[in-house]
């Protein structure tokens, strides 16, 4: 008698790690998170292939559209080990928004994308909730993203996360730093500690040099370290807005991956140099800890961290007093921190 032939076991995608209930648990909530961020630009949000967005041009003259894309780097890490995944996406709008500030650009929508090795829908939502939260505060629209789930790719509990926004700034108001001149000032604006730059020296230090866990209390820093770390990426358009839309700034950099070295030079037209007066602004505790921990050399610290400095503004010395009365309406404190000079690009430091 013949053998009876064995059934072949029934493989969905799901068996293959791929939850699409989840997925679309995760979207259904993404949706009404995202709704909350739309103005009257929107006209199909998320759902669609495509989000269609209408903008209002009646205020440009010569409308230039800017964009640009970043990710929160491993930052990430520090949300994973402490399970707080409400932070990352706030961050990532804001240094968005703080990128295309610096050509004068105002955010219009936003986008993102989050990749995940399994779908936890809960987590996706407080992502996303950060997401929304930092486009409120720019005035922009969370208008679609994508969220794949990769089995195999990625650890678990972990996620890679990308942001994409587009924003607009009449050609006039265009920010290029052709107007930056010798004898302008330099400005800092103060950041709230590394921002989203520089994490893998600073685990590699406090992690494994020290062998402190996200839970421990740093005294130097008068709060643990997963406080500390995962303090927010400052957005500076509220104190800038008004500034960039009158023209009184020549130039805007951001000091993010590079830090001043790395970033002011992108601003200066040829034949001219930054000039930076060391000790004329207050550098935060955990730059101070982390150059100790270390014994990490000053170059190395201020061409990987920010050193206490999260935008720096190039004005004409005759608008200093406006400037900084104007940014001190918005709470906000701002240090003279140099001027430019001649030279061949870079930035040289001396000493206050």
């Amino acid at each position: 008698m013949a053998e009876k032939k064995r059934k072949k076991p029934s493989l969905t995608y799901r068996d293959a790690g791929v939850d699409i209930d989840a997925a679309e648990q995760a979207v259904s909530r993404i949706k009404e998170i995202a709704s909350s961020t739309f103005t009257p630009s929107v006209l199909k949000g998320i759902g669609s292939f495509g989000a269609l967005f209408l903008p209002d041009l009646s205020r440009f003259r010569e409308p230039v559209i800017v964009s640009s894309v970043d990710g929160v780097g491993t930052k990430l890490k520090i949300a994973f080990l402490t399970g707080i995944h409400n932070t990352v996406g706030y961050d990532l709008v804001a240094h968005s928004a703080n990128d295309i500030l610096c050509q004068g650009a105002l955010p219009l929508f936003f986008l993102d994308y989050i990749a995940v090795g399994k779908l936890a829908p809960k987590v996706i939502e407080n992502i996303v909730s950060g997401i929304a939260r930092g486009c409120k505060e720019v005035g922009c629209s969370l208008i679609g993203g994508e969220t794949a789930e990769m089995p195999g790719f990625y650890a678990p509990g972990e996620y890679d996360l990308v942001g994409f926004i587009v924003g607009m700034v009449d050609r006039p108001l265009l920010i290029t730093g052709e107007k930056v001149k010798e004898g302008d000032l330099l400005l800092g604006l103060p950041s709230a500690g590394l921002h989203t730059n520089g994490f893998s020296l600073a685990r590699k230090l406090l992690f494994e040099v020290k062998g402190w866990k996200v839970d421990t209390f740093v005294p130097e820093l008068k709060r643990t370290l997963a406080e500390e770390l995962l303090a927010p990426h400052k957005s500076y358009l509220a104190p800038l807005r008004e500034l960039v839309l009158s023209g009184k700034i020549n130039a805007l950099a951001h000091i993010t991956g590079g830090g001043i070295p790395g970033n002011l030079p992108r601003v200066l037209p040829p034949g001219l140099s930054a000039e930076i007066v060391l000790g004329s602004w207050e550098v935060p505790p955990i730059f101070t800890l982390l150059a100790e921990i270390g014994n990490v050399p000053e170059e190395e610290m201020f061409r990987t961290f920010n050193m206490g400095l999260g935008m720096i503004l190039v004005i004409s010395p005759d608008r200093e007093e406006e400037v900084r009365s104007h940014i001190a309406g918005y709470g906000e404190r701002c240090y003279n921190v140099g001027r430019i000079v001649p030279g061949k690009g870079g930035v040289r430091y001396v000493r206050g």
